[in-house]
């Protein structure tokens, strides 16, 4: 049986909050909606110059090898 998607994106980041911990950050899953999951960068990740490149090539593409059915990966942005 297919493992529930919401087990396997938590799993996708687990597997990548270890490299974003070793440098002061962290991510936290805000919701799944229609293939997109919104995602909260947190700590040095706010700020970080390079956060839009650690959301679509290490964030997105490790959601991906886990929840192929997931089209993107957002970061929330309170308004």
């Amino acid at each position: 049986m297919k493992e529930d998607l919401e087990k396997r994106v938590m799993r996708a980041l687990d597997e990548i909050r270890p490299y974003l911990r070793q440098d002061g950050g962290d991510i936290e899953l805000i919701s799944i909606e229609n293939q997109i999951v919104t995602i909260r960068l947190l700590g040095t990740c706010i700020d970080c110059t390079v956060n839009q490149m650690t959301l679509k090539s290490g964030v997105e593409m490790t959601v991906k090898k886990h929840a192929p059915e997931i089209k993107q990966v957002v970061n929330y942005i309170k308004n």
